[in-house]
């Protein structure tokens, strides 16, 4: 274990935690609101010309586009934060994320200003993509690069919470606006509101995200000059397959995930029985409150798994989870056009699988890259498995949707996904525990450390000899 890890005192890593919870919160806060209003009413206020069926279609279209620009977001921040540190690419993501969401919620609609209303919204969905697809790698090496070799998984699990606990906050909080503003109400005003909260969540981010200090590994990284000059090359020349394999392991859960996150189940239950294609027509506010249950018991099994990983690996967690997630999937629709009830049961249900195949995945990314090309690799392998999963997931459930009016191809088409996922996780090597410093990865060490390998720390003067040759 790096000898800078090991000195990071119990109350600054508490601090680290606290600063990527609710940095990430605060994120995926933002990224949510926009994904419920766009299955809610940006059909009616952007694209009301496109008409019903169609305008619905290109409002999920829009969840998707900001995902084509997580990748970019990536190599940007992947590369800088390679460069000159995790903790400034923390700040400026969180501040990009906020102003384009806060925006967006000032945005006048088609019926005021015509085409420029939707292009608008667009723009302002592509500044979101690319603040989270930087987001995520500098929380993740925040958090795991401070942490002990032995509580990596748990660490990391407090990064993947943002996911759930951002749910939480805006499930909530819409659940409170329909409320307040019911019927046309909502759509004349109450659909802003969300939007407008975000300015307050991101002074509170940005306040505890400047207290931090920088990861001990990056310091390790300046002190010894060991930073490479384009970083985003050695991770797709030396490094490819690893991110190819770990963009599939997220895969299913990102395609999954966002028929909740996205919103597409909240959607479809509370659009009018007689919509195009029908909907189920129950109570909104129910239906929001079912999904925070939903997002509950996907919080509880985030750090479930963060902490059972520790103990027995990534993989076997990550195999055990697909597994419950296939038997979460199957049975999703038919729960939820049963009312509200069976809303609330088919995302508990859904949760348990998603919190098993997300917790430990902060961990199992980092240890997957070496120190000076870590943040570009989690982040670019996160994008990619993004993109190709959760990027046009609600769309494309829509699209078959209204192809066969049964939602059984859509249940089809998570499955396939999960299996597309496990043969990621049978791919991609388990290096629970391996050193995270930049000396191990010059040690020579680092392609042949095996599950058990043991590394002896080299002394001061050792390192110093290191550093000049």
């Amino acid at each position: 274990m790096s000898q800078s890890t090991t000195h990071t005192s119990t109350r600054e890593r508490n601090k680290v935690l606290a600063a990527v919870v609710v940095g990430t919160t605060i994120e995926w806060y933002d990224f949510f609101i926009y994904a419920f209003m766009a299955n809610l009413v940006f059909a009616q206020l952007f694209f009301e010309p496109a008409g019903e069926g169609l305008g619905q279609i290109i409002s999920l279209i829009t969840i998707g586009i900001s995902f084509l620009f997580r990748p970019l977001g990536a190599f940007l921040a992947g590369h800088f934060g390679d460069k000159v540190g995790r903790r400034p690419m923390l700040v400026i993501t969180l501040l990009l994320m906020g102003a384009s969401t806060t925006l967006v919620g000032a945005l006048p609609t088609y019926e005021a200003i015509g085409i420029m209303a939707p292009i608008l919204l667009m723009l302002l969905r592509i500044l979101q993509g690319l603040s989270a697809g930087g987001e995520w790698g500098g929380a993740v090496l925040m958090a795991i690069e401070h942490a002990p070799a032995h509580r990596r998984g748990l660490y990391g699990s407090f990064v993947q919470a943002g996911v759930p606990i951002g749910m939480l906050l805006a499930t909530g909080i819409l659940a409170a606006v329909r409320a307040m503003f019911p019927g046309d109400a909502f759509l004349e005003i109450g659909w802003r509101i969300p939007f407008f909260v975000s300015i307050l969540l991101v002074l509170v981010g940005f306040i505890v995200r400047r207290s931090v200090e920088e990861s001990p590994v990056f310091q390790e990284i300046k002190q010894t000059a060991q930073q490479e000059s384009a970083p985003i090359i050695q991770v797709f020349r030396k490094y490819g397959a690893i991110v190819a394999f770990a963009a599939l392991v997220f895969m299913a859960n990102n395609a999954t995930g966002y028929m909740t996150t996205g919103g597409y189940v909240q959607g479809l239950a509370s659009r009018p029985v007689d919509g195009v294609p029908p909907g189920y027509g129950f109570d909104p506010v129910g239906v929001q409150l079912a999904a925070f249950a939903g997002s509950l018991s996907w919080l509880v099994f985030t750090f479930v798994a963060g902490w059972a990983s520790d103990r027995i690996g990534r993989k076997p967690l990550y195999l055990i989870g697909w597994v419950v997630l296939a038997i979460g999937i199957v049975p999703l629709f038919v729960l939820v056009q049963t009312g509200v009830a069976g809303v609330a049961w088919a995302t508990i249900i859904l949760g348990v699988g998603l919190g098993l195949t997300y917790g430990a995945q902060a961990a199992w990314y980092a240890e997957s890259f070496p120190a000076s090309v870590r943040f570009s690799g989690v982040s670019i392998a996160y994008a990619i498995g993004a993109v190709i999963g959760g990027a046009f997931a609600p769309t494309i459930a829509q699209a078959l949707l209204q192809a066969t009016g049964t939602t059984w191809v859509i249940v089809g088409y998570l499955l396939a996904t999960v299996v597309l996922s496990v043969i990621g996780t049978l791919l991609l090597r388990d290096r629970t525990g391996i050193p995270l410093s930049i000396e191990f990865e010059h040690s020579g060490k680092w392609d042949t450390w095996k599950k058990g390998d043991e590394f002896v720390e080299a002394s001061p003067v050792d390192r110093a000899a290191h550093v000049e040759r």
